[in-house]
This record gives C-alpha cells, structure tokens and sequence, in this order.
C-alpha cells in the first residue's frame, strides 16, 4: 500500500489533504514520494520558520537528544530554563508558561486572565471579549474564543463566557467592553484563518486604551504572527504595544511542538503551584530547537523579512490576475480574481506549495527563503493567477 493507501485507511477523515505525499526536505524544497519537486510557500502553516532540516536547528534537537529527551515539570531543566529566559529578555515580559500548541497556551491565557479578574472583582467579571472572523484553537474552549459560527455548529454546547467584537469596528469595540463582566480582550493582530486581515492601528490602539481605563487583561494571540512572522520578532512590536499577555506557538519551535504563554509584570505571578500544568509542555527537545530558532531571529534577518515582504506586495499588486494583498511580514494574503481552489491546485502542478484562508491565496514561506526561489514561486503565482500557460 502506498502511504496515500494507508493513511485514508487507518487515518481519521478529519483533513482533506492535497493529493501529495512528501516524504524528505531541505530548506524550501520538499519532495514527494512520486519524485516531484516542490517549493514550500506554506511551511507547514508557518511552522517550518527555516524551512526543512535546518542543519543548525538539526543539531541543536540532535545534541540535546542525546543527552536527556524528556522529564515531568516536577524537575528543572537546561534548555526550558534558558528559552524562557530568551522569550522574557527580548519581549520585556516577566515570565513564561510552556505547552504544546497554540490552543493549549491559548487555554492557559484564558484561564490566567478569568483567574486574575475573578482575584481581584469576583467570580462575575469572566467574560473574554474575542473578535469576529478570529481563530484561536481547536479545543472546546478555544473554540468558543473563534469568532466564527461555522467552527461551532457541530459542537455545541461550547464554554460560555465569551462575546465577539467586530474587528476593526471601534464603536462595536466599546460598547461591548462598557461592562463590568469584561476580564480580557483577546485578539490576533493579523487574522491568519480569518483571511489574513491585519487589524489597524486605531483599533489596536483603542483596545489598549479602554483596556488600562477599566483593568482589563489584554491578549494577544501571536501562535501565527510571532517568531519573525510578520517582520518583527512579534506582531506586538509593529503596533508599539504592550500586551498584558502573549500567547504563541507553531514557529517558536521551527517544527516540534511547542507552545508558549508569556506574562506581563502585571499577571506574572496570577498561578500558583497546581493552577495549571502540562506533561509535555516545555519538553527539552522542543526547548532546545527554540533557543536555534530564536537566536536567529535578529535584526537582519528581520530586515530581510520586510524585504521579502515587500518584493511580494510589489509583484503581485502588479499582477492583472489579483485584486489585492493584504498581510504583513511574511504573512500575506492575495485576493486573485481567478477562483483560489483554482489557483491552489495550478500552482501545486507547477511546483509551488500555497495554501489558502478562506477565499484568499496564503503565503507563509521560510523566513530565510532564498531569493532566487523566492522570485521563481512568485513568477509561477503570478502566472497562474493570470490564467495563462506556465
């Protein structure tokens, strides 16, 4: 059996997959097992940060393989130590709590916040403001944080407590949050699921100010826009915020799982020893993969983000076969006047991978792409958005 074959035999029907099995890969290039080459536009929904078996990401996850794979959080460790550190000492946020996804430290953003309201107003004051068109996990909880109806028909009842607000909308914005219910807003600063819209200034600035006004946690969820993603080490820094709270994950760990829930000076100190916990969550594998990754991200790799950024938006703005680009840093979206299943499938024929967020084309390469790739995917897309032969 081919393992197409033995996945849709053995596999739960819970993903509808592209009609390629990849078996190998080294920086933007992964193979199939048919042997087709491909350039990854998409790293595994941003989580390849540098592309395919980086080598020093490599040997860094070798090295510390060897020497101690796992323990429960009941023990210290080198490498959960030091990335914790590293996180803290690059975002100004006072400490950190490690789990395996993006849901999971969403969950725990959650909690702290509902913890730290009820703390100090009382059990009442627990509801989660979200936005419409936002995505914030898969879990039972999370689900009800995504401002999107079609995520919840199938599995309700959801946790209640939570209102959605619509993003960009600041009149919505503060009549939802004049209660005293309200303990946090919570909020993506690019909506990558939602179709990659990134939220304004205005709003973002509206949000903070009617957060320090009435004492309400705020949350950022940078699971997608964190680690470089959108030119800056997190999407937080593009807007001259400071959240109470940041949750992260997918790039943090450049291809294990590995999630992260950073507080503020402010909610620092909210849990105490059994509030909250995770088996696998700060795994020293995991941990020593992110202390490569983030070391990396300096400064001019994140002038080289922008740079791509913008040689992206240049090309296809320019190009008759798009409507518009949205996105920032290396989390972009095009609206192509072609229909994107369409686009999609062509460009995936012709040797790029893309993947797509609602009706919009998504781009999410290796931060480190090479130019020379780079310029040859965004020809194909180009090409195929145009409709003529490749």
């Amino acid at each position: 059996m081919s393992i197409k074959e033995i996945d849709k035999e053995y596999i739960a029907n819970t993903y509808g997959r592209f009609d390629v099995a990849l078996i190998k890969g080294k920086g933007s290039l992964v193979v199939s097992e048919d042997g087709s080459e491909y350039i990854d536009m998409a790293t595994g929904i941003a989580v390849n940060t540098f592309g395919y078996c980086d080598d020093l990401w490599v040997s860094a996850v070798a090295e510390q393989l060897m020497e101690l794979q796992h323990t429960s959080n009941l023990y210290y460790t080198g490498p959960c130590a030091r990335l914790a550190q590293i996180l803290c000492e690059r975002t100004g946020m006072s400490k950190v709590f490690f789990s395996n996804s993006g849901a999971e430290a969403n969950e725990c953003a959650i909690k702290a916040a509902r913890k730290y309201a009820a703390n100090k107003y009382g059990a009442e004051r627990n509801v989660i403001l979200t936005l419409k068109n936002s995505f914030h996990g898969r879990t039972v909880t999370t689900l009800a944080a995504t401002g999107q109806d079609n995520f919840h028909k199938d599995f309700l009842p959801l946790t209640e407590g939570f209102d959605y607000v619509e993003a960009n909308n600041i009149d919505d914005l503060v009549e939802k949050a004049n209660s005293d219910k309200v303990a946090a807003i919570m909020f993506e600063f690019v909506q990558g699921e939602g179709g990659v819209m990134p939220l304004t200034p205005e709003f973002v600035a509206k949000i903070f100010e009617i957060a320090q006004q009435r004492d309400i946690i705020t949350i950022a969820d940078e699971v997608q826009t964190g680690n470089g993603r959108t030119g800056a080490l997190y999407a937080f820094m593009n807007y001259g915020v400071s959240p109470d709270i940041v949750s992260t994950a997918k790039g943090l760990g450049g291809g294990l799982p590995l999630g992260a829930t950073i507080f503020s000076c402010k909610v620092a100190d909210v849990y105490n020893p059994g509030d909250h916990g995770s088996t696998f969550g700060g795994n020293p594998v995991c941990c020593a993969g992110a202390i490569s990754i983030l070391n990396r991200l300096d400064d001019e790799l994140l002038d080289e983000v922008n740079n791509k950024s913008k040689f992206i938006f240049d090309e296809l703005t320019a190009c008759d076969g798009v409507e518009a680009v949205d996105g920032m840093g290396l989390m972009l979206g095009i609206t192509t006047k072609r229909p994107v299943d369409e686009v999609v499938r062509e460009c995936m024929d012709n040797g790029v991978l893309v993947i797509k967020a609602k009706t919009k084309l998504r781009l999410l390469p290796a931060l480190n792409i090479p130019w020379d790739l780079l310029k040859e995917a965004v020809e194909i897309i180009k090409t195929v958005c145009n409709n003529t032969e490749v």
